[in-house]
């Protein structure tokens, strides 16, 4: 009899256990009739599993108190943020930030930045409509992440300005070691997707942005932004849109130094990706955001007298790449199509320290260059250590800083055009060059190598071969 008592009264204790749990787990989501019920299920599932194993365990006197623990995890729902973005979800949003700055733990990163130990704003899936920036609290902070979900723009959001903002008021460094991960941003053609300003090591990670109308990313001083695994484009297309023309804005806005863009692919934009910093490394990237005969370009390093770029293994899809007065640029492995091709720009008349080689070029047999100059604005006049060279081409008129050739004749004179392959006009800076006779042994002098034309002669008519290389770099040559 006692211990049908006992197995009774361990039944309405498990019955009250699980009201419990019906009340702490109430989700923001309403309207989902099948949740609920679910819930319930599930509450009554484990207490009466926990009932059936109490009851044939010793019976203990010991009292456990279960202490909530504030969670780091702040879930958009919660905060009554509207997940089917039909309301304004802006003040909602903006106070899961505010609480997930204020759990700050006893320790730091960067000195004066807040540890707030891996805390998170969830957007549970939901799409959530915004009339203002998120912005970052403007108190310090690192270690957190925004993740799982869309937000959208509304129809009055300021067109300056961008969807999540990383912009303390200071030109002091608040933000460290912030992710936004598994993000769909949709600007709705008001303003710009992601700000980050004056923040270091900040992540990006697995974001869709669309519909901006100045820069779907923007990285504005701070230090090692990484951007990878990511799709961005102001319209949303897969090629061959009848808008391309109309393509404005850029695809992603770098104007700092020490950044990474890994696995990125720009749709549609003006320019794919500007570069206005030294220091910055680009590695698989697809750009076909806007064709060259559009106007448009894929990546576009702004960084005049030390650019410090490296472009590896990346797919220019009908756009190329545009470089002002580079000094130190690295392009290789990548894949030019379409008649994409790299145009080297003239502001000083510096180019010094570039490597473009081991790539491959495609395009339609029209007479298009793969290495261009644009000397509108004055020669290039400082020219070292550029090497043009192993650069794969069909369809398109191959350029170098390195070439040979051969010429047979039957006299006192040999002559090996270099002009049309030599990239640089009337620049021949080091000469090998070997005369092949028969039975005879001329005397044989370099007499001139103007215009990129490498010319020999000999003291007496000879019948011969003369096998010639020149290099326009100098590189390794003292």
């Amino acid at each position: 009899m006692m211990l049908k008592k006992t197995i009774v009264l361990k039944l309405l204790v498990g019955f009250v256990y699980a009201s419990i749990i019906l009340d702490y787990a109430e989700s923001s989501y309403s309207g989902v009739g099948g949740y609920h019920d679910e819930m319930r299920r599930i509450a009554l599932v484990k207490a009466a599993h926990t009932v059936r194993n109490r009851a044939s365990q010793p019976q203990s006197y010991s009292t456990v108190t279960l202490v909530p623990q504030r969670s780091r995890v702040h879930h958009a729902t919660e905060y009554g943020a509207d997940p089917t973005g039909r309301l304004d979800s802006t003040e909602a949003l903006q106070q899961a930030l505010s609480d997930a700055f204020g759990s700050q733990v006893d320790a730091h990163l960067m000195e004066g930045v807040a540890d707030l130990g891996g805390a998170e704003v969830h957007l549970d899936g939901g799409t959530y409509t915004i009339s203002h920036p998120l912005r970052l609290p403007n108190i310090s902070g690192g270690n957190f992440m925004i993740h799982g979900g869309s937000i959208r723009a509304s129809d009055n959001f300021p067109g300056n300005r961008h969807l999540i903002e990383l912009w303390p008021s200071s030109s002091s460094l608040l933000y460290e070691d912030i992710t936004l991960k598994d993000l769909m941003i949709n600007s709705n053609f008001r303003g710009g997707g992601i700000s980050v300003i004056n923040s270091l090591r900040t992540t990006i990670d697995n974001c869709y942005i669309s519909h901006f109308t100045t820069n779907g990313i923007l990285i504005e001083g701070g230090h090692e932004t990484y951007i990878r695994n990511s799709f961005i484009g102001q319209h949303i297309n897969v090629g061959g849109s009848h808008r391309e023309k109309d393509f404005s804005g850029i695809g992603i806005n770098i104007m700092g130094n020490d950044n990474a863009v890994t696995d990125v692919v720009i749709f549609s934009a003006s320019i794919g990706i500007l570069v206005a910093g030294q220091a910055n490394v680009l590695t698989g990237v697809h750009c076909y955001n806007k064709a060259t005969g559009w106007g448009g370009t894929g990546i576009y390093i702004k960084a005049p007298g030390l650019t410090q770029t490296r472009i590896l293994n990346s797919y220019f899809d009908f756009t190329g790449v545009v470089a002002e007065d580079p000094v130190q640029l690295q392009i290789t492995g990548s894949f030019f199509l379409g008649n994409a091709f790299v145009l080297i720009k003239s502001l000083a008349g510096v180019v010094c320290g570039v490597n473009i080689v081991d790539n491959m070029f495609s395009g339609d047999y029209t007479g298009v260059k793969i290495v261009q100059l644009d000397q509108s604005n004055g020669p290039f006049t400082n020219i070292e250590q550029v090497i043009v060279d192993r650069n794969t081409v069909r369809g398109m008129v191959l350029k170098s800083t390195v070439a040979r050739g051969s010429v047979w004749n039957n006299g006192t004179t040999w002559a090996v055009d270099f002009s049309k392959v030599l990239l640089f006009p009337d620049l021949i800076k080091n000469v090998q060059y070997t005369l092949h006779a028969g039975a005879k042994f001329p005397n044989h002098v370099l007499r001139n190598v103007s215009g990129n034309r490498v010319t020999v002669e000999s003291d007496m008519p000879v019948t011969a071969t003369l096998h010639v290389s020149v290099d326009q770099s100098m590189v390794g040559y003292i």
